[in-house]
């Protein structure tokens, strides 16, 4: 994938902001998928050769981190765990059902680019299950309130909802 020039001159602006502070590789990261929305391979290259580190180093620590991904999300993130205590009190289910509300993948991105629907492993809020998080909203048991599902439903209105 060819970035466009805008975005190879935003990551350039990121190198050089954090090139020289202590362990910069991590900054670079979050700041490039902070601006675009995930990390191209064009970026790890810029980071390695501007924190002076392999890019064995670099693609390292993206794929170490979940929260870094290399391929684009959409708008809007869904997370489901899938962690013991959020699949035994039915997270599976509620993954079914944001799979058909949201027409998502599951680990994918809706054809429109809505919405990006991950199945993750434990995210440590195991007395909430199961545990959903929309874009940064974290929703504790979620299969007995609809909270998230509303709040999906609400997006998809809005989104659908010409502009004046």
């Amino acid at each position: 994938m060819n970035l466009s020039t805008e975005s190879l001159k935003k990551i350039d602006a990121i190198v050089a902001e954090h090139k020289d502070k202590k362990g910069p590789v991590k900054l670079m990261l979050h700041d490039v998928q902070k601006q675009l929305g995930y990390i191209p391979f064009e970026a790890m290259e810029k980071i390695s050769v501007g924190a002076d580190v392999p890019i064995a180093e670099v693609f390292g620590v993206v794929s170490f981190y979940t929260q870094f991904t290399t391929e684009p999300k959409g708008k809007h993130v869904i997370n489901i765990c899938l962690g013991t205590a959020c699949y035994v009190r039915g997270s599976q289910l509620l993954l079914d059902r944001v799979k058909i509300l949201t027409n998502s993948p599951v680990n994918g991105t809706s054809k429109d680019n809505m919405f990006s629907l991950d199945a993750t492993r434990c995210v440590g809020a195991c007395g909430l299950a199961p545990v959903a998080i929309l874009d940064e909203q974290v929703y504790g048991n979620a299969n007995n309130n609809k909270e998230l599902e509303n709040a999906i439903r609400r997006i998809i209105k809005e989104e659908n909802t010409p502009q004046a």
